[in-house]
């Protein structure tokens, strides 16, 4: 799969995975929304502050991204493996705020318990015909 056909699968997905790190160092996995916008291989999701999910990258940013689709015959999975950021500046909140969003926060895009999460990808591996491939992602 080229580079194009990477970010088409990524964007077209309607689940994604992220994982964090607990406090005695164990993978935490959760399924979330899809990112509400993708720069290169930067991620941005929307979630509470007071969520388990913001605790734990704040104590440790190393992150895990996943998206998948179950084909009929074919399974196809890509995993990314970078730093999670939790951001709380306003800037940040209004770039991924969406209209309906107040169903989730209810004091607007000023919620206290709104944040948004930045993932950036270090290193991408994909799963795809019975093979395993690393991806250079210097080249997305």
């Amino acid at each position: 799969m080229n580079t194009k056909n990477i970010l088409k699968f990524i964007d077209s997905r309607k689940v994604a995975f992220i994982a964090s790190i607990d406090e005695n160092g164990f993978p935490n996995m959760k399924a979330m929304l899809p990112p509400r916008k993708r720069e290169g291989l930067t991620f941005y999701f929307t979630t509470n502050t007071s969520s388990l999910r913001v605790k734990q990258y704040r104590n440790n940013p190393k992150a895990s991204i996943y998206f998948y689709r179950k084909g009929l015959f074919v399974y196809t999975g890509i995993m990314m493996v970078g730093t999670m950021e939790v951001l709380e500046d306003q800037e940040s909140k209004n770039m991924i705020w969406r209209k309906g969003d107040t169903m989730y926060y209810k004091e607007g895009v000023t919620d206290p318990d709104y944040c948004v999460l930045k993932f950036t990808a270090k290193s991408m591996r994909m799963y795809r015909d019975l093979k395993t491939e690393n991806i250079d992602t210097s080249k997305i």
